[in-house]
């Protein structure tokens, strides 16, 4: 069938436009790709792209950019949601020859370079977070000439924009309130690779409905990944299995864990064994995240150990491997991290290791992230037309600063409150708890956590499955997995491997730092304190076995203190490892006294730990601070202000004996330290000259 000319015309001004872009003559579209582009520069449509990674996603907004700027058009206005995405499309522009720019909270001090470039029309593409729309200065100041003059809205990683979604991001919300505002004839262009019908669906309703919406869905079977899953008993298994089998992993890559603490301790672990890695998690600080990519790309180090901080978009063509130190919690997300490897190669291995604590993990996640309406309607109850700061906000409300920032999201994309200058103020609307959507979505939640169950245990295609689960209806078996061609991996294990990771996990010790200054607001709730604390009432840097998400002891504090376990003493191998941790501090000044924490929940486990350092230490037990005025009140996870009030006052040394010397102050665990800072300047009160704070787990 001859094409009509207008489309052969069409298909020609793009195929150059591609070929330009990336510098090869014989380049030529994948399926799909022009008929995205034709729907957006000839059709001024909205289309949503669902293809697997590698596919070429970019290609489309880039040549489509190209095309609509040749013809008048405004720049394209791109929303991607991280900041290594960003940098790593900024790139792929300028290999293209676009002219591509961010704003983002890394680069304040390049803005008004940017903006000034934009008023002279020297940018084809703006690069900006769903955050940065609902900045005040810049939806107020830059957004409207911005919205007068876009040529095209791109949005990056569109399943964040579907509450079903594995990465929801409530600002994506938003976008749709920034399409109603666009002029008539502005198309629209929403990617993913992640996407199974349910959050197709919830793309298109927010893309204008799927009347409105071209949906291109093409195959997601990675023909390049040879996937496999190995299931061992414990922590310390999978990390000897990484030791003795990390170098026949090929080429470089990337080794996800579920926790900040687990990438930091396996990083540590590794390089402490001669491997060339890195952790990498949303605590790495920018610059650092930065270098680690490109260290990474460069193939100047083995592998990062990451968390999901590293994921939507990373771009390396030639990644080896992707490997897995706990599962994620939906075979969704799964699909989207091993989507890294084998973009441009023929082959890459992707292992799972499952760990037997992953569903708590979720479990954690999972809630942390949803509304709750009784803090909904706190936070409702305290703001009014005179804009309240986060920080003043969170002084009344108790609630702590990240969930408050969430919560304060999805009541603004619900259009109940406002972000402006200085702060949120309630708009006045009314708000209705949705009870029956959250409880849909906590539903779906837990069916997709059934299915990464299921994925670990099947005995057919993985690849199938993962296919299945994302609703493509090509799915078929892979013919590569360790279910279709027989397990490719060793699961053997070296005996030096095995000690060694014993070791690492048997590794007591992490530091408490102090509290330094007071929090914003305690005077609101009777607390008369305000700025820093008085040098002479603070408590020294202090020591914890383990955090409770630690990989090693972090596994016997989380029994130990599970919901409903009884109180009793500590045991024999934990109060030994106490006094490791105690023997490697290195203090300044070796403390001449011990003092516990009165406990509420576990007496028997403070004191018997208290006892037995003072006993081992050769130390005088002075006994339990006394509780006042029925001892602390509250419940763990508020924030600072309220916890802080929780236990002001509350504690008193008159009936110890507090030498004039450094005492150690022994609890059992540390959240939001408000109770050891207050604890410790009641000691220091009281005579001693410092206080040494010791706990058996550290939150967090």
């Amino acid at each position: 069938m001859t094409a009509e000319p207008s489309t052969t015309s069409a298909h020609e001004a793009a195929l150059a436009a591609l070929r330009e872009l990336v510098g090869r003559d014989d380049a030529g579209f994948h399926d799909g790709q022009f008929e995205a582009i034709e729907a957006l520069v000839g059709g001024r449509r909205r289309a949503l792209v669902v293809q697997r990674t590698g596919w070429g996603k970019s290609a489309v907004y880039f040549v489509a950019t190209a095309l609509l700027r040749s013809q008048g058009a405004g720049p394209t206005v791109l929303v991607s949601p991280l900041l290594a995405l960003m940098r790593d499309q900024i790139s792929a522009a300028e290999r293209a020859g676009v002219r591509a720019v961010s704003i983002n909270s890394t680069n304040a001090h390049e803005w008004d370079d940017v903006l000034a470039q934009l008023d002279r029309d020297e940018v084809d593409v703006l690069l900006v977070s769903p955050e940065r729309l609902n900045n005040p200065a810049f939806r107020e100041q830059r957004l409207p000439e911005l919205v007068r003059r876009i040529g095209m809205l791109v949005v990056d990683e569109a399943h964040c924009i579907s509450d079903w979604g594995h990465d929801f991001r409530p600002d994506y919300r938003r976008l749709r309130d920034l399409i109603a505002q666009m002029p008539a004839g502005v198309p629209v262009l929403a990617t993913t690779a992640t996407a199974n019908s349910r959050v197709v669906a919830d793309i298109e309703e927010q893309l204008g409905g799927a009347s409105e919406v071209l949906t291109i869905r093409g195959p997601l079977a990675r023909a390049s990944l040879r996937l496999g899953v190995l299931s061992l008993p414990d922590a310390k298994s999978r990390l000897a299995w990484l030791l003795s089998h990390l170098d026949d992993l090929p080429g470089s890559g990337i080794i996800y864990t579920l926790t900040v603490a687990a990438a930091v301790d396996t990083a540590r672990l590794l390089r402490e064994h001669g491997h060339e890695v890195r952790a990498y998690t949303g605590q790495t600080d920018a610059d650092e995240r930065a270098e680690s990519e490109g260290m990474l790309k460069r193939n100047e180090v083995k592998a990062l150990i990451a968390t999901s901080a590293l994921g939507m978009g990373f771009d390396k063509p030639d990644l080896g491997f992707v490997l897995h130190l706990g599962a994620p919690s939906s075979p969704v997300a799964y699909y989207q991290q091993v989507g890294r490897a084998g973009r441009a190669s023929d082959n890459a291995d992707v292992l799972l290791l499952p760990g037997v604590e992953d569903r708590d993990i979720w479990h954690y996640f999972a809630t942390a992230s949803m509304p709750d309406k009784e803090r909904a309607m706190r936070v409702l109850s305290a703001l009014g037309d005179q804009p309240l700061s986060t920080p003043a906000l969170e002084a009344l409300v108790d609630i702590r600063r990240t969930p408050l920032e969430l919560l304060l999201k999805v009541l603004d994309v619900d259009g109940a409150v406002q972000r402006v200058q200085g702060g949120w103020v309630s708009t006045g609307a009314d708000w209705v708890y949705d009870r029956e959507r959250y409880e849909r979505i906590a539903a779906e939640r837990r069916a997709e956590q059934q299915h990464m169950l299921d994925y670990e245990q099947t005995r057919g295609c993985r690849m199938e499955f993962l296919q299945r689960t994302l609703d493509d209806t090509t799915a078929a078996p892979c013919g590569r997995c360790d279910n279709c061609a027989g397990i490719w991996f060793d699961s053997g294990v070296s005996t030096t491997s095995s000690a060694a990771a014993s070791d690492s996990l048997d590794r007591a010790g992490v530091a408490i730092e102090p509290r330094r200054m007071w929090p914003t607001g305690a005077d609101r709730l009777d607390v008369p304190v305000k700025g820093r604390i008085p040098a002479g009432e603070q408590a020294d840097e202090g020591r914890a076995l383990a955090r409770l998400t630690d990989l090693g002891w972090g596994g016997s504090l989380r029994t130990l203190f599970a919901a409903g376990a009884s109180d009793g003493p500590v045991p024999a191998p934990m109060l030994d490892a106490c006094v490791r941790v105690l023997a490697g501090w290195g203090w300044a000044e070796r403390p001449v006294a011990v003092v516990a924490m009165p406990s509420r929940s576990r007496p028997e486990l403070v004191d018997s730990l208290a006892q037995g350092i003072a006993g081992i230490g050769r130390l005088p037990y002075l006994g339990a601070l006394a509780p006042v005025n029925g001892g602390p009140s509250g419940q763990p996870g508020g924030n600072s202000v309220f916890r802080l009030a929780g236990v002001w006052g509350r504690f008193s040394a008159d009936h110890l004996d507090i030498p004039p010397c450094p005492v150690l102050l022994v609890d059992d665990q540390v959240d939001s330290r408000w109770t050891l800072t207050v604890a410790a300047r009641t000691l220091r009160q009281s005579g001693a000259t410092a206080v040494l704070p010791f706990a058996l787990a550290l939150r967090g």
